[in-house]
This record gives C-alpha cells, sequence and structure tokens, in this order.
C-alpha cells in the first residue's frame, strides 16, 4: 500500500454503511441548510465536550472570524497570538483591522510562551488567541489568570486539538476549546474530527455570547430579514453536518489509534540523538493532529532526503514564521522570536493517521534512519 500522510479512504471504508445512510438521509429529506441534522450534531458535540453551546458554521477561519466580531472588538485592537501557527490564527485579525501580536512559542510544546505573552500586552491588547498546536493544550491556567488580570478576552484555537482533556491543578478536566470565552474548531477532512468538504464550529459556555455568534453567522440577522448588524453567511452544510455526527462517535477511539501510533514512532525514534519526538506536557493529553519531529543540529534536510528517496510523504509545519509572511508587512521589521526561528528550521512531520499499521511505521522509520 502507498504510504499518506492521511489515509481518509480507509477509515471511510470502516464506517461506510453508516456514513452513506446518513448522506443519503439528507438527501431524501431536502434539508440541506440548517434543519434537524445540523442540529442533532451541535447537540451532540456539545455533550461529547460538556459546553452550553456549539454553533456550526462554514469552516475553521470562519469560525475564528465569527468570534472576533461576536467579541466586539474595533481597529487597532491589539490580539495576541503565536508566531509558530497557520496562518488562519492571524489572517482573520488582519481581515477585522486589528492587529496581530505575534510572540514566541515554547521550544518543546511549540505553544505559547507565557512569560512573553505577558510582556507582550499593552493598553491596547483585547484578546489573546492561544493555539493548541498539533493536538496538545497551550497552558491555559496561566493564560486564563493572565487574562483576568488584564481583562482580556481569551479564544482558543482548537481546530487541531479536538478531543483533548485539559487537567487544571485541581484535578477539573475539560476539553480543548471550553476553557476560554470563546473556542474555535475546523472540519478540515485531515483533522481529527474531519468532514468530507469544509466545516467548522464555535464553542461557548456563554448565552449572550452564543445568540451574538448564531447572528453574525447569519447575515446578522435577530430574525428572518432584520439585520442588527453586519455580519456573514458562514452555515454548515447539513450533509458534512450528519457525516460529522457519524464519525463523532469515533472520536475516541480515533484518538487512542494515533496515540498508540505516536507511542510506537517514540520508540522507534528514541536512538537516533539527532531527533526529538514530541513532548508531552502533564496538564495535557495529546490527540497527535500531527506527529511533528524535530531534527538537531542542522540535520532536517538529510533526513527529509531519506523520506524523499523512499516516497514516504513528509511535511513541514511551518517552514516561515507568521512576521516574515509578506502578507502582514512585518518582514522589514526586525524581530528575533528564537524559538519559533529554530523551529521553523528544525521540524518536519511523517504520516500520522488512524489507520497506520506497525508495519507502516517501522518502514517509516528504518528508512529515515537509515
Amino acid at each position: 500500500m502507498k504510504l499518506q500522510m492521511v489515509n481518509l479512504k480507509d477509515q471511510y471504508s470502516k464506517i461506510k454503511t453508516e456514513i452513506d445512510q446518513a448522506v443519503l438521509d439528507v438527501i431524501d429529506s431536502t434539508q440541506f441548510i440548517k434543519g434537524p441534522v445540523v442540529k442533532s450534531f451541535e447537540d451532540n458535540l456539545a455533550a461529547y465536550l460538556n459546553v452550553k453551546h456549539v454553533i456550526g458554521c462554514a469552516n475553521g477561519t470562519d469560525a475564528l472570524q465569527v468570534a472576533m466580531m461576536a467579541l466586539g472588538l474595533k481597529p487597532g485592537d491589539e490580539i495576541i497570538v503565536p508566531a509558530f501557527t497557520y496562518v488562519a490564527t492571524a489572517e482573520v485579525i488582519g481581515l477585522l483591522g486589528l492587529t496581530p501580536v505575534m510572540v514566541d512559542v515554547n521550544i518543546d510544546d511549540f505553544n505559547i510562551n507565557i512569560e512573553i505573552l505577558e510582556k507582550a500586552i499593552t493598553n491596547k491588547t483585547k484578546a489573546i488567541v492561544p493555539v493548541h498546536l498539533f493536538g496538545q493544550n497551550a497552558n491555559m491556567e496561566a493564560i486564563l489568570e493572565i487574562a483576568s488580570n488584564h481583562n482580556l478576552f481569551v479564544i482558543e484555537d482548537a481546530a487541531q486539538s479536538i478531543g483533548s482533556d485539559y487537567i487544571f491543578k485541581d484535578g477539573t478536566i475539560k476539553k480543548s476549546g471550553t476553557i476560554g470565552h470563546i473556542g474555535c474548531t475546523s472540519f478540515f477532512p485531515s483533522k481529527n474530527l474531519g468532514c468530507m468538504g469544509d466545516g467548522g464550529a464555535i464553542f461557548t459556555n456563554s448565552d449572550h455570547l452564543a445568540e451574538r455568534i448564531k447572528m453574525i453567522a447569519n447575515h446578522g440577522q435577530s430574525k428572518q430579514y432584520y439585520h442588527d448588524e453586519i455580519g456573514v453567511n458562514s452555515r454548515l452544510d447539513a450533509i458534512q453536518a450528519a457525516i460529522l455526527d457519524v464519525k463523532l462517535k469515533y472520536l475516541d477511539e480515533y484518538s487512542t489509534a494515533r496515540k498508540k501510533a505516536a507511542d510506537t514512532y517514540d520508540e522507534l525514534i528514541s536512538s537516533n540523538e539527532n531527533l526529538v519526538s514530541p513532548y508531552r506536557n502533564n496538564f495535557s493529553s495529546h490527540v497527535f493532529h500531527q506527529y511533528t519531529i524535530i531534527a538537531k543540529n542542522n540535520s532536517r534536510s538529510i533526513f527529509l532526503e531519506k523520506l524523499k528517496q523512499n516516497e514516504i510523504p513528509h511535511n513541514i509545519y511551518y517552514p516561515v514564521p507568521l512576521y516574515k509572511q509578506k502578507a502582514f508587512g512585518m518582514e522589514k521589521i526586525k524581530m528575533n522570536l528564537k524559538h519559533t526561528e529554530y523551529l521553523c528550521n528544525s521540524v518536519f512531520s511523517i504520516p500520522m493517521h488512524t489507520e497506520l499499521t506497525f508495519s507502516q511505521q517501522n518502514y517509516i522509520i528504518d528508512k529515515l534512519l537509515s
């Protein structure tokens, strides 16, 4: 079998009967926009996450944008984000005329650095967007304390971490995305809970914010044809909701499979002193959206060449810091976020999905280390 970064075909084949029937039921009903299927998925996901409100939307990027609009953020407001993440996190900040303040991350877990975050706060700062990168939560307890001290909103980007647990010091456990004021996620097909197209969702425990989110995502309507403010058109498609409702039942099983695969990778690469396997925090479970390795001593190109020679899929998440992307116009600003720079030059990811077998993993690592 040809190796893949994500094997969605075999995942689908195991639940094909359920998925196909769910899709056919939607087609038969002809209720393609909103309707009972979308409501059912939102309710089931809310129950799984133990959060009061789940509002489906068109994609994860829309989820972030609608969340920021719902909080009433204004042009010129500063929003703190990690510099080592996917562009969407900061992209929506720019679209809304807000100011992204990009800060460094930890070199071990790749998540936002708490000390630097606090130093970046000014009188213009209005929100923090921690990104739970690659499937592991940022230090939310510390972030919540900082946010409370400075009267800031917290918007969680949980696009890569759905299903993971955050463990507070007192033993309380909350699901990723349900800890801040608003949580956002993506259902892009390759995500841990992925649909068969585009989709996203927004989470909150606030009744007030939930109503605003629903209104903004539906053209700013308080009721049909009454538009209280400028909104957007962002809806979760009913067919995608039906697919997600089936796959939600298997999310914990998928997480267990990913963790097992990660443990296998850890053991297989442990003999090589130039490779550092993903770090696990004691305050968060890890659901391994990606299995991302650090190549020490400028050795990444050597390892990538081995993977390429053997036609083994791999990728670099992410090769360029956000502040060096032309879109943000910061190229000429002298910034040196040392951990972000180091990681952009050192990390690479290898296949990670629910269908990985030991023989496939053994082959990948054998060729990687050859």
